[in-house]
């Protein structure tokens, strides 16, 4: 696919996707979010990729949402198609086998909000601004923010911010534990890179498992989610990593692992 509206860019085992819309402030139009739901799929199967940043272009904002000049003039099935398309979108981010680092460079407003907690961590710039305010077009989220984000920060946090459409500083978001830190707005993909690059350093089975764990066991009761870690702990076994990594740690040197 050519893409018009995102950049994809690779250094070593670390990708970052650039949501590049500056005159819509990086809003997500049908276009847009075929081109992010593409990437996902060909990291779906990329094994040399370790960590994605994904981040917005500029530095206003992150993604200021969903195109309202694409949604206008919608009608009712056509909005569920384009929520569905949006769902896909952000269930691809969700459930990549790297793990997912959100850069929040500015406005994650609407489907900027969701695109980000459809990430697995969350780092944002002190000028960042997060918010649900569908309420305020007389629609209600529709790329998962009404599922995710009362999952994220707990249910009365998230109605009140879906109810009241009102947007928050990074360090409300910080607070109600949205982001996992705010930094100066300059060292913001420093600090991202930083944090992939100790991911990328540690045994690639391990964390593709981590996430899994995490993700599907945050939808069983713990149990059976107890149960399930149990069968993936087993499964580290069976990798060359396992066995690179307890031999160095034995060995008192640093490991060498292969994602094998």
């Amino acid at each position: 696919m050519d893409l018009q509206n995102i950049r994809f860019e690779k250094e070593g085992a670390v990708a970052t996707i650039t949501i590049d819309r500056p005159k819509a402030l990086n809003a997500l139009n049908y276009d847009t979010l075929q081109e992010l739901l593409y990437c996902f799929r060909q990291l779906a199967r990329d094994r040399e990729t370790g960590v994605v940043i994904i981040t917005g272009g500029g530095e206003k904002s992150f993604v200021a949402g969903a195109d309202i000049s694409h949604m206008v003039n919608l009608e009712g099935l056509e909005g569920t198609e384009f929520a569905r398309l949006g769902h896909e979108a952000m269930a691809a981010v969700e459930s990549a086998p790297q793990p997912v680092i959100a850069a929040v460079n500015g406005f994650a407003l609407g489907g900027g909000c969701e695109l980000a907690i459809s990430c697995d961590i969350r780092v944002a710039s002190e000028n960042a601004k997060f918010g649900q305010p569908e309420v305020n077009l007389g629609v209600i989220p529709g790329f998962g923010g009404t599922q995710r984000l009362p999952r994220l920060v707990g249910k009365g946090l998230a109605c009140e911010l879906l109810f009241t459409g009102d947007m928050i500083d990074a360090a409300e978001a910080l607070r109600i534990g949205l982001v996992n830190k705010v930094v100066p707005q300059a060292e913001l993909m420093d600090v991202c890179r930083e944090m992939a690059k100790k991911i990328t350093s540690k045994g690639p089975v391990a964390i593709r498992l981590c996430k899994e764990t995490v993700n599907n066991g945050s939808q069983m009761d713990l149990g059976r989610a107890n149960h399930y870690e149990a069968i993936q702990f087993g499964q580290c076994f069976a990798s060359a990593d396992q066995k690179e990594g307890m031999q160095a740690f034995l060995e008192k040197r640093k490991a060498e692992f292969t994602g094998k």
